[in-house]
This record gives structure tokens, sequence and C-alpha cells, in this order.
């Protein structure tokens, strides 16, 4: 049996996350690493710190030392720390975004990043731009904070006014860009709202685990 180790920087996706594993990789044993003060930590810094890249490996190598197959971040915003943290195992580390950054890419040259925390919004860009990179191919980046609405999520449990908040830059960025990308996980909330949009809306979640199967599967 595969062994999963995933890292996550919240409660909100967790449920979601091991849901999807359970459907697309029901032969993996999944294991939850979670650690709320990383996100809190980014977000009180702007960015990621030292402390929080130390964490990010200390946990990266914990999981390689029991023996996981794959590593699996959750979270945009310790993505670069992930980085970091990949380069100390020989074990895969799949972040959760990648597959939906070369998505993005793929479908269109003006890709609009909706985004609910500034902490997410720069590693998101910087990702999907690494990817444009990665195929050779131009693009735009039109960024939509929605600031606030992450904490009216987590804090207030109040999921209807969230998707109110993220929908409103939705609509903006449907008009605007080739392709919308919800740059947090905890975003696929909103997704019964936006039947309607006419642009192609990507989620990280399941096109994360949909490569994590593949990678398992050595495809």
């Amino acid at each position: 049996m595969k062994k999963v180790y995933i890292i996550q920087t919240s409660l909100v996706s967790q449920a979601e996350l091991n849901a999807l594993f359970a459907e697309l990789v029901p032969d993996a044993k999944v294991h939850n690493l979670v650690d709320d003060s990383l996100l809190y930590d980014v977000m009180q810094n702007g960015g990621i710190t030292p402390n929080v890249i130390a964490r990010m490996c200390a946990y990266v190598q914990a999981a390689a030392n029991n023996g996981a197959d794959l590593i699996f971040n959750q979270c945009s915003s310790v993505g670069e720390a992930a980085d970091i943290a990949a380069k100390l195992v020989a074990v895969p580390l799949l972040k959760v975004d990648s597959p939906m950054a070369e998505k993005a890419v793929a479908l269109g040259t003006r890709i609009g990043v909706v985004a609910t925390v500034q902490s997410t919004m720069q590693p998101s860009c910087k990702l999907i731009r690494a990817k444009a990179a990665e195929a050779g191919k131009s693009v735009e980046i039109v960024e939509y904070l929605v600031d606030g609405a992450l904490a009216v999520l987590l804090k207030e449990n109040d999921r209807a006014k969230h998707n109110a908040m993220v929908l409103d830059s939705v609509r903006r960025a449907e008009a605007q860009c080739d392709v919308i990308v919800l740059a947090q996980g905890s975003m696929t909330v909103l997704l019964p709202e936006l039947t309607n949009i006419s642009k192609p809306v990507l989620t990280s979640p399941r096109l994360g685990v949909e490569r994590a199967r593949d990678l398992l599967r050595g495809a």
C-alpha cells in the first residue's frame, strides 16, 4: 500500500482532500500533518519566513523518514517553502496547485488569479509564470484579491458571505480573462455557484489529487 503524507496549514481542506484520495487513490494510506500556525505566520509576515521554511523542512523530512511514497503540499501560501524542503528528500513532493497552474497556461494567455489572502497571490502568480516559461508561452496575469474573504470562512464560518465576495471577482475576471484560477483549495465551496460562468474556472484539489494518483502509479 502506497503511503501519502498531506502537509496542511488549516483544516478547511482536510475532509475534501482525504475524500478525493479515497475516491481516486483508494489503495493509498493517507496521513495528515496539520500546522495551522504556518498560514498564520505567513499572513502576519506577508510571506514565508526562515522559521516557516524550517518547519516545512522538518515536516517533509519526518514524512520521508516514515516511509512516504508521496508528500502532498496543500497550501499555496507555503509553496515556496515546500520547494526548498523538497530538495532535502528523495521522495516526490507535489504542490496541490502545480497541475492547476499547468492547465491554466494550456487554456489561455490572459489568466485571472482570484485569491482571498495576499500571501497566496504572489506564490500563485509566480508558479503560473514558471509553468508558462516551462511551456515556452507568454502569459498575462490579472490579480483579483478578495481581501478578508478567507477570514469570513474560517472565523465566521459564513460560507454565503465568503462566496458572494469571491463571486464578484470571478465575474470581473470572466469579462477580462481567458481562464480563471481560484488560488486556494478552500474556494471549492464556490463551485456550485459557478455553473453559469462562461470561462474555464480552475480549482486545485481534484487536479492535484489526480496528479498524485498518476505519480503513485508511475504514469
